[in-house]
């Protein structure tokens, strides 16, 4: 194959756009996280969430989240178009703070749970799941 400058132009195109796809995703991640929190400081423990290691259809993917004491709890999917996944809010009558869901992942990616506390503090937990088959166009 002669490598032409148009190809190698092409080739280098595509492979910024390949390595750009993933920042982009994540910032909208992070800005969704951020407008739940209000750009509060975030900290660690105080829930659990579970997720399968390995996913084999991104179409169907179970995740739950506990979260006792919190008054909302919101999960996203960082390398989605749309990370925002739920958000649930609890009332002062709520038996439990938990939240149980399947969602679509369109690749290995992230699941990230916040829980705003009744103190009004945030704390989150976050796992990788590993798709084999995408479920949001993959």
């Amino acid at each position: 194959m002669n490598m032409t400058r148009r190809t190698a132009l092409a080739l280098g195109a595509g492979a910024l756009a390949v390595t750009l796809l993933p920042l982009s995703a994540h910032a909208a991640a992070d800005d969704a996280i951020a407008t739940f929190t209000g750009g509060a400081e975030i900290g660690e423990g105080g829930l659990t969430l579970t997720t399968p290691e390995i996913a084999e259809n991104g179409n169907t993917v179970p995740v739950s989240v506990d979260a006792p004491g919190a008054v909302a709890i919101a999960v996203f999917a960082t390398g989605n178009p749309t990370p925002e996944v739920i958000t649930a809010k609890f009332g002062p009558l709520a038996a439990a703070q938990s939240v149980a869901t399947r969602i679509r992942l369109a690749g290995t990616q992230d699941v990230v749970a916040v829980a705003q506390m009744a103190d009004g503090s945030f704390v989150r937990a976050a796992n990788t799941v590993k798709v084999t088959i995408g479920g949001c166009g993959g």
